[in-house]
């Protein structure tokens, strides 16, 4: 086959000449420069591309193209006793966790049956038995998705938020009359940021809402974060970009709606567009209130003189109407990290060491399925019940042990015992 864009027989071409193009095919948004999964197979094809070329792997390994040649691997050296060495390759003593192994080889093979679709190879060889041969058995486990807040993690992490914000509120809003503007400024951003922590944390806590449809992602552009106009305290709703991309409306109960309440009136947006969570990154509101300033026709000496009256840039912006982003979905992690250490939580959890987000949202899974069942519970989680059902197969495993050992005893109570 000749590539219609570079005139080149295909076999013949480097292997990296076709990861834009299948990047831009599986990546979302406009062009499809957007997603998870573009950027998580774009560090995947690399590695695989360095190790194509002798640059990964074990002291002794030079790549896949022949010694006496010097040129890029391409697919001409492609074949499944590649793939069976990659495969060992990411099976070594590496550290990596078997189903992680999994994971990673499900995106060189996603890319290798593209190529074939797309008249590079002739055939998908990564998924080939003998090329698979070495991977370790999968154990149906999804790396980092299984920590889960307990009811005593929740109570204590939204305890201890609620406390900071209720101190930095009680700080600001007593202040003597004659307090220096710049002091009053400082306990006010002081307020802000611990409200919205708390409000954060409650969200993440109690709404089972996945991060990545409430908070801005930059790997998606449709992603940017809840604003104010997606929510209604009063109904008890928000509406959130949901996973299966679509906008759809999620529940806000009862401990939400009160945090969210003192957060808002404490921070007075000046429009419903302003994002809920805004980033607090010092560099990032400087750099957007300088430039939004100028744009409006402000004049760089005029622009400072402003910020200079300002303690922090949050509230330029405010006064302003200048929309800041939205905190991401890494510093959520972030903030998190943060705040589980000063409540400290205990933590008991091989892969995490503070409270991640997923947590959260599947702490309350576990919730909702003890005490409403599956069907409930895949309604709230915006999942079908059947991957309820797989994510908490340990609850209806329990249950049914404890369903066996009533018969059991039940069996017992009328089985004659043996005399003495």
């Amino acid at each position: 086959m000749i590539d219609e864009t570079t005139g080149q027989e295909s076999a013949v071409q480097p292997l990296r000449s076709s990861f834009e193009r299948y990047l831009q095919d599986k990546g979302k948004g406009r062009g499809g420069d957007g997603g998870n999964y573009r950027r998580n197979a774009a560090r995947e094809l690399e590695r695989f591309a360095e190790w194509a070329a002798g640059e990964r792997g074990a002291d002794d390994w030079t790549g896949i193209v022949p010694d006496n040649v010097d040129r890029e691997p391409n697919f001409k050296d492609l074949d499944e006793r590649v793939f069976r060495e990659y495969a060992r390759h990411l099976s070594g003593d590496r550290g990596l966790k078997q189903n992680t192994v999994q994971t990673y080889y499900r995106y060189i093979s996603a890319w290798c049956g593209w190529c074939v679709n797309e008249g590079y190879l002739k055939a998908h060889y990564a998924q080939r038995a003998s090329a698979m041969a070495p991977l370790p058995e999968d154990d149906g486990r999804k790396p980092g998705d299984q920590q889960a807040w307990t009811s005593e993690q929740r109570h204590e992490l939204t305890r201890h938020v609620d406390e900071q914000a209720r101190d930095a509120i009680e700080t600001y809003t007593t202040l003597p009359e004659d307090t220096d503007l710049l002091d009053k400024q400082r306990a006010r951003y002081a307020a802000l940021k611990a409200a919205r922590d708390r409000a954060l944390v409650f969200v993440l806590a109690y709404t089972a809402v996945r991060v990545g449809e409430l908070l801005r992602d930059p790997n998606d552009p449709r992603r940017r974060g809840v604003r104010w106009e997606d929510l209604s305290l009063d109904d008890g709703s928000m509406d959130v970009y949901r996973k299966k991309q679509q906008w759809d409306a999620a529940s806000l109960p009862d401990p939400v709606i009160s945090p969210l309440r003192s957060y808002r009136q404490l921070m007075d947006p000046p429009t419903e567009r302003w994002p809920v969570f805004p980033t607090f990154d010092q560099r990032t509101l400087a750099e957007l209130v300088q430039e939004e300033l100028a744009d409006r026709g402000e004049q760089s000496e005029a622009i400072e003189e402003l910020r200079d009256e300002y303690a922090r840039d949050i509230l330029l912006a405010l006064d302003e109407d200048i929309h800041p982003l939205s905190i991401t979905t890494d510093g959520a992690r972030s903030m998190l990290q943060r705040l589980t250490e000063t409540s400290e939580v205990d933590i008991d959890h091989p892969k995490h060491d503070y409270l991640a987000p997923h947590g959260g949202r599947r702490g309350m899974g576990e919730v909702l399925v003890r005490a409403f069942g599956y069907t409930v519970a895949a309604r709230y989680l915006d999942n079908s019940e059947e991957m309820v059902r797989e994510r908490y197969s340990h609850i209806e495993a329990g249950e049914l042990g404890d369903v066996a050992t009533e018969a059991l005893n039940e069996i017992d109570s009328l089985t004659p015992q043996p005399s003495e």
